[in-house]
């Protein structure tokens, strides 16, 4: 990824006239398309208000991908495909980029600027998804959440690694992380009833500081998923399943088959532990959408 990209020589909160200079100003190289992207991940988007499912919450956006739409009339006509900036902003979630927000005057959201535009800082992607929007096509959706505070956030940097080298003076940087509080002792309760054993794949993990395992949420907490933090959306996971489970590689269905990559036979399922079937549904319907 093109690094220079995110080198803060322009501040937060910087007003621009037209689409022409912010593209000479080098934050976002597109004048009508809203997302600025190539192979390595998306650099920019322009929140303009152009998607009917688009929602601004200020440091929190619900993103629309691009695409779908007819050039001449603007009307979504078909659905969206995970190519070209839809493609990049998962390759930024999936590896951490942050992408910059550009805001565009618009009546309707009361974080756009007054006039023309804003730049308002850099995001990350911290989820994605893919389900039928309002006009009856499927979109991608991005869930963005705003760095508070850019001097303590290190921008990831594709460099050469050399292993045998390593690093004698590894340096520390702190960074910010804003999550949903869950009700650890839950987590917990529902990690001892299975002895910390993976659902999927019976694994137990010993540390020197007892077992570990964790604590997956079928439906999403939080925006726009809003799932609730009870026994009925919980499974117990090791690390490597809760990522696949959380990034839609496989999906379990309301008989606890295991489908997707990786994956095979059935749930694991204690028999004081109930699981929401319909939770089960949400997940496998955006795991379908995103194959």
């Amino acid at each position: 990824m093109n690094t220079n990209f995110f080198s803060e020589n322009i501040p937060e909160g910087t007003a621009f006239e037209s689409r022409a200079e912010i593209k000479d100003a080098g934050l976002h190289k597109h004048l009508v398309h809203g997302i600025s992207a190539n192979e390595d991940g998306a650099f920019s988007v322009v929140v303009a208000g152009g998607y009917v499912d688009d929602e601004d919450f200020g440091d929190e956006i619900i993103y629309t991908g691009q695409g779908g739409r007819d050039e001449k009339t603007g009307k979504h006509i078909k659905n969206q495909e995970l190519v070209s900036g839809n493609k990049a902003l998962v390759i930024n979630h999936t590896q951490g980029f942050p992408v910059r927000v550009i805001r565009k005057k618009d009546s309707k959201n009361p974080y756009a600027p007054i006039e023309n535009y804003r730049y308002d800082g850099l995001y990350t992607v911290d989820d994605h998804w893919r389900e039928k929007g309002k006009e009856g096509f499927y979109v991608y959706r991005f869930k963005l959440a705003k760095i508070k505070e850019i001097s303590s956030y290190q921008v990831p940097k594709k460099i050469d690694i050399d292993l045998s080298k390593g690093n004698d003076n590894p340096q520390r940087k702190e960074s910010i992380a804003y999550r949903v509080i869950r009700d650890t002792k839950l987590s917990k309760d529902i990690k001892t009833l299975y002895e910390y054993k993976c659902q999927v794949c019976g694994i137990q993990i010993e540390t020197d500081g007892g077992f570990y395992a964790e604590a997956a949420h079928i439906r999403a907490l939080g925006k726009p998923h809003n799932g609730k933090d009870t026994p009925d959306n919980i499974l117990c996971l090791c690390p490597n399943h809760h990522v696949m489970f959380d990034k839609y590689v496989f999906y379990i269905t309301e008989g606890y088959d295991l489908v997707g990559k990786g994956v095979s036979g059935k749930l694991f399922v204690h028999e004081k532990h109930q699981i929401n079937k319909e939770f089960l549904n949400y997940h496998r319907e955006l795991s379908d959408n995103l194959v």
